[in-house]
């Protein structure tokens, strides 16, 4: 697989923050932001969207870590 060109990059990190953005707007509903997640499927390698999908996770508990509003789940909690 040949490395993204410029623009190639570019249009993914656009559909990927157009994406991210709609989550925000609407409470991580993801069912109202189907077709930016095409968009963004449709633009991104797909290595590039598991790592996308895995960084968005670990920045939103680390968001909510930081404010304190991180709970533990009973199964973590017991361990």
């Amino acid at each position: 697989m040949a490395a993204p060109s410029m623009k190639e990059r570019q249009a993914c990190c656009g559909a990927r923050d157009e994406y991210w953005k709609c989550l925000d707007e609407n409470t991580e509903d993801a069912s109202k932001c189907k077709k930016l997640r095409s968009s963004f499927e449709s633009s991104c390698p797909q290595q590039w969207i598991k790592y996308f999908d895995k960084r968005r996770d670990y920045l939103k508990f680390k968001e909510k870590f930081e404010a304190g509003d991180f709970q533990p789940s009973k199964m973590t909690a017991k361990s």
